[in-house]
């Protein structure tokens, strides 16, 4: 199969099929050539049903967690987003594609300059890149409607419950290396309501609030 037909088997087989109903993620990785986001030897694996490795003892998340975290978001297209976690550049250009504006976080710089590349190639311009402490956020450009967190901490950071906007949502993996919870928190004021959700793996997220 061509790379537009893995895309749209993959929509079918991995997405619609297993929940997502969000037309927009839908459309949106249905269109998004993930080829481009995985090294040249995986390239024929780039629709597989999981996770692959990037370098930098690094992943580029299984498309239906990708699909699922972003629709938890419920983002509408007005929203200002921070992203935890550039690594290959996918899942933020979803989020570019989905929301006004992305502000994402690398700590390892090498990844974050592929992950720019890449989403200028394919002209995704509304996203801003970070390398730092992703732990600690973004706080100049802080509060966020939506956070998304692609690595897994301990406990929720708490910067990020602090840039997190009145009604806004986070989506984030908590728990022990190797095997976590999916989170989603909604703030209301000063409460945080948490949601738990579904078992995940992540890689860890190095910080100062994180491992």
């Amino acid at each position: 199969m061509s790379f537009e037909q893995q895309r749209a088997w993959m929509v079918q087989t991995q997405l619609e099929h297993w929940g997502i109903h969000d037309r927009r993620v839908l459309q949106v990785m249905g269109a998004l050539p993930r080829e481009r986001f995985v090294p040249p030897g995986e390239r024929s694996s780039a629709y597989y049903d999981g996770a692959l490795p990037i370098g930098d003892e690094q992943t580029i998340s299984q498309p239906y967690v990708v699909a699922h975290m972003t629709e938890l978001l419920a983002l509408q297209g007005t929203e200002k987003v921070l992203e935890i976690g550039t690594g290959s550049g996918y899942q933020t250009a979803v989020l570019g594609r989905l929301a006004a504006q992305v502000f994402t976080v690398e700590r390892i710089a090498s990844l974050s300059q592929r992950a720019a590349r890449i989403l200028a190639e394919l002209e995704i311009d509304n996203v801003h890149y970070f390398v730092g402490d992703g732990s600690l956020g973004w706080p100049e450009h802080a509060p966020y409607e939506a956070i998304l967190v692609t690595c897994a901490a301990p406990r929720v950071p708490v910067p990020l419950l602090e840039q997190l906007a009145d009604g806004g949502r986070m989506v984030t993996p908590v728990g022990p290396r190797g095997a976590q919870t999916l989170v989603r928190v909604i703030r209301t004021g000063e409460t945080f309501k948490e949601e738990q959700l579904s078992a995940v793996a992540f890689v860890p997220l190095i910080g100062q609030y994180g491992w």
